[in-house]
């Protein structure tokens, strides 16, 4: 065990349920929005990072390196795509998303924003929603929870299952206590502690490299053009964004269109700073560290070059980006599942609209504490798979469910309630199907699912009658949008 490097890891960790304490008590008089969506009030600076560090979870540091350590260029079409996905993503969808969330009921979820969108007072799109959050949630969560656990156990020797239980409790914390605002901020934090990690690291590395070690890599890990089904794949991660709701949640919570203007600029930047890093990072490593099946199987090679090129203090602050990077996603996606449940099933569902003040608040830090254990119990089990195949198959999934029946929801007028219904339901079905029995085809789940979504979106819009007067009128309302 490394001392100096746990003295950090503890003081690291007691500063973020400090931030949680803190907005108990400062915003303990507020109302659920208050809790699950801060108000609307949040500026550029906050919550470009926030939305930066909420993506970018363990893998980035851990999995995505690894995988190009390991495999070779093939692998950076994901940080190419991440990069397109992302900028795409702010440009185009959250000016949109923002204003349609305000105009259709305020709403503070994904879920009640497209329910709202079309006026309906059906529960079944909140309810499939609901049900998806929690099952992706869950799976996506566990693979911060593990990341906690491998780091742990490689700076100590700390029993992994032990130093899962700590990191969950640390996250379970400051969101239960702080809601949208903590986890905001101790994500813009760790956004900068990640972002400066991801600098740091690698250009020490080039200092250190002796670059004879480049002859004795066979040329093909060189190959960026490996073959079109790995670039296909790459590329397809950035689609993930237009669906992932801890993400573009942020742009609903900003509190003007001014403000996502800058916040735009800022997170853009970030993400193509943070993928271009990641993939140097793994190229550096495998120059410095050579292959290890060791480093391969356990997602270890920016673990492994920070150990070996920095001391004790350094290095610790420098691993605390990993749990900055595992806690800032975890507390985001347990914060839009609980705000899904809460507002989306148990307020119209079960209470019937009938919930008291401050109600809806415990039930969303209850559901807080329940995905949690549901994520560290699919963690601790010895089959759950390596971090970057859980963060893959979440990503996957609400990418497939969400991201094209959100996308039409902005820019199709004519898009109705049968449609986005039947969008989220064959995305769905259709990732969980290709994942489960065609894998061995070697495409990302998420190509086929994405498309099969789309256009069954369309056809049954198509098929059904046209929305009402009044949607269409909600639409136009929100593209003519303005400030007070």
């Amino acid at each position: 065990m490394n001392i100096l490097e746990m003295i950090v890891f503890i003081i690291y960790l007691v500063f973020m349920l400090a931030v949680g304490v803190y907005f108990f008590f400062k915003e303990k008089k507020g109302d659920e929005k208050s809790y699950f969506i801060a108000g609307r009030k949040r500026g550029a600076k906050v919550t470009a990072l926030s939305a930066g560090a909420s993506d970018m979870s363990a893998w980035v540091l851990m999995g995505l390196p690894t995988a190009i350590y390991a495999l070779g260029l093939g692998q950076i079409w994901i940080s190419v795509g991440l990069a397109i996905g992302y900028s795409i993503s702010w440009l185009l969808e959250a000016p949109r998303l923002r204003k349609f969330s305000i105009v259709a009921g305020d709403s503070i979820t994904i879920p009640e924003y497209l329910s709202s969108r079309f006026l309906s007072k059906s529960s079944t799109l909140r309810v499939i929603c609901a049900i998806v959050f929690l099952a992706a949630y869950t799976v996506y969560s566990a693979s911060s929870i593990k990341a906690c656990g491998t780091l742990f156990n490689t700076i100590s020797g700390m029993d992994p299952s032990i130093a899962m239980y700590i990191a969950t409790f640390i996250i379970v914390g400051y969101t239960f206590l702080g809601g949208f605002s903590a986890v905001c901020w101790t994500d813009f934090f760790q956004g900068l502690l990640i972002l400066g990690a991801m600098l740091i690291v690698p250009i020490f590395t080039l200092a250190n490299l002796d670059f004879s070690s480049i002859a004795d890599i066979k040329s093909s890990y060189w190959n960026v053009f490996t073959n079109w089904k790995e670039i296909i794949s790459g590329l397809a991660w950035g689609l993930g964004y237009f669906g992932m709701p801890h993400i573009i949640i942020r742009y609903m919570s900003l509190k003007s269109q001014k403000e996502l203007k800058k916040s735009a600029k800022i997170g853009i930047s970030w993400t193509i700073i943070i993928v271009i890093f990641a993939a140097l990072i793994g190229i550096v490593g495998r120059l410095f560290l050579g292959f290890d099946s060791d480093i391969n199987n356990n997602s270890l090679v920016f673990i492994a070059i920070v150990r070996k090129i920095f001391p004790s203090i350094m290095s610790g602050v420098l691993l605390s980006a990993i749990l900055a990077a595992a806690m800032s996603t975890a507390s985001s996606q347990l914060l839009a599942a609980s705000s899904a449940f809460a507002s989306d099933v148990y307020k119209p569902l079960i209470r019937k609209n009938k919930v008291k003040d401050g109600e809806l608040l415990w039930v969303g830090r209850f559901v807080v504490i329940l995905i949690s254990l549901s994520a560290l119990i699919i963690a601790s089990a010895p089959n759950s798979g390596s971090i970057m195949d859980l963060v893959t198959n979440a990503w996957g999934l609400f990418g497939a469910a969400f991201g094209p029946t959100i996308m039409l929801s902005l820019f199709w007028k004519r898009f109705n309630f049968k449609g986005a219904v039947a969008g989220i339901l064959s995305g769905t079905i259709a990732d969980i199907c290709w994942a489960v029995f065609l894998s061995e085809t070697e495409i990302y789940e998420l190509v086929p699912s994405f498309i099969t979504s789309f256009i069954i979106a369309i056809v049954t819009t198509l098929l059904t009658k046209d929305p009402t007067k009044e949607v269409e009128r909600l639409f136009d309302n929100a593209l003519n949008y303005k400030e007070n």
